[in-house]
């Protein structure tokens, strides 16, 4: 199943660096079972504070917070900022956190009814905590993430796509932060970051 040509706009062109794609789909007997296991799995990807539990084991723990950095439990909007909290030493600029912003969310449905999707489209940035923090990330700003739930039909596809990946070395203050970014970096373009993401476009989809 082919992404919608107005998905592919959520996801921006691969220019620099590394990218990765990670796609799930399911297929339902019926259009009917299939619009309303789309709609469970779009309130799934909305509610970031739960992709921690879709994502298993292997997953990092995700907390949405609004543009201050407190965090909120309401479903996810543009300006709101995700904390990553990774397994082992975090970064420091970030507070022992990694951070992104939401920089993009879309919800279409066709005219016909016949296909729909969400997408949240996310960016690194600094932590939302500290006004004067630079970018609290292992990947440079360059890079982005889209995590993506489309339906056609009785089909079902959940996606991440991760594009213009690059360590982020220049955006930190100190030598440590930017060898664990590299470490960080590298190690998720060789894809040990997969399973999390696998984890997490399976729960998305699971029933």
């Amino acid at each position: 199943m082919k992404t919608s040509p107005s998905c592919e706009k959520t996801v921006p062109l691969q220019k620099t660096g590394e990218q990765h794609n990670t796609e799930h789909t399911i297929s339902l007997p019926t259009v009917q079972a299939c619009v309303q296991r789309y709609n469970i799995a779009k309130d799934r990807l909305l509610e970031v504070n739960h992709w921690g539990e879709l994502g298993g084991p292997f997953s990092a723990n995700f907390t949405l917070t609004d543009g201050s950095g407190h965090v909120v439990h309401h479903k996810a909007r543009e300006g709101d900022h995700i904390r990553i909290d990774l397994p082992g030493p975090g970064s420091k600029t970030g507070n022992g956190y990694d951070w992104v912003e939401i920089e993009k969310i879309e919800d279409r449905c066709t005219s016909s009814g016949n296909s729909a999707y969400v997408a949240i489209r996310v960016r690194p940035s600094g932590n939302p905590r500290d006004f004067n923090s630079r970018i609290a990330h292992f990947f440079a700003p360059t890079a982005t993430s889209s995590f993506v739930v489309e339906r056609v039909g009785n089909r079902i596809k959940a996606s991440v796509y991760g594009r213009n990946e690059k360590p982020n070395k220049e955006h930190q203050e100190g030598l440590l932060d930017r060898l664990r970014n590299v470490v960080v970096a590298v190690s998720a373009t060789l894809g040990f970051s997969k399973p999390q993401w696998q984890g997490l476009v399976k729960g998305l989809l699971k029933n």
